[in-house]
């Protein structure tokens, strides 16, 4: 392991990665960019204002600071393909490339993908045409915007006038994109299953339950993530 290591992103995930690399005694120093109020001046972690979009002085702040690991946690950075400038620059870097970031980062690529691949999946159509979206059949919808906004902006429609009203905001407005993705929605418990990959080898952690909605009861829109806990009793 690296003596010094950089995370990127500011949520609650760049904290966990931070603090849990910081407990290893083969990190001297765990920087996060542009991190959060809980990675700030902790011990072994401290934030850095390093300008994390611009990849070329994401390079320099690493030869600079003798980084001998990024971790990449920020989705929309992972599209932009970070992983790929640092590493095409002699940075060792953990984290997908853009072209396998669109299974997280592009709804109608990865649905599509899952389709291909006999991955079972929701009913889906992805719409250019506010027009077309409003007329989806399916009895109850789930309303995406395509890019990397995707997973916070997700709509659980009741009716087929409120699944109309997010396909306006998305689309029209401008907000997220100018593609939607709607889907049949599938009642039951979501788990998350997440696993670590070299490419060959797969390693499973143990399966997880997010809460995304706002209030309590799954009620209100939903969200990046209200928590989450593990392990789960369902599994």
């Amino acid at each position: 392991m690296a003596d010094r290591v950089l995370v990127i992103g500011s949520g609650g995930r760049e904290h966990a990665l931070a603090w849990k690399l910081a407990q290893s005694p083969h990190v001297k120093h765990v920087f996060v960019a542009p991190g959060n109020a809980g990675t700030a001046d902790n011990g072994k972690i401290s934030n850095s204002a390093v300008l994390v979009s611009n990849h070329t002085i994401v390079t320099q702040f690493c030869k600079d600071h003798n980084i001998g690991l990024v971790l990449v946690g920020q989705e929309a950075l992972l599209a932009a393909g970070i992983v790929d400038d640092l590493k095409a620059a002699g940075v060792r870097c953990f984290g997908p490339s853009a072209k396998a970031a669109q299974l997280a980062s592009n709804t109608s690529f990865a649905k599509a993908f899952l389709d291909r691949h006999g991955i079972p999946t929701a009913r889906w159509k992805a719409f250019t045409n506010p027009q077309e979206a409003c007329s989806t059949d399916f009895p109850a919808r789930v309303v995406r915007a395509r890019g990397p906004a995707a997973r916070k902006e997700v709509t659980i429609a009741a009716s087929k006038e409120e699944a109309c009203r997010a396909v306006q905001e998305i689309m029209q407005d401008g907000m997220f994109g100018e593609m939607v993705v709607i889907e049949e929605l599938l009642q039951g418990e979501e788990l998350s299953c997440l696993c670590f990959t070299d490419g060959v080898t797969v390693a499973s952690m143990p399966p997880a339950q997010a809460h995304k909605r706002l209030l309590d009861g799954d009620q209100g829109p939903n969200t990046g993530g209200m928590g989450a806990y593990c392990p789960v009793p369902q599994v």
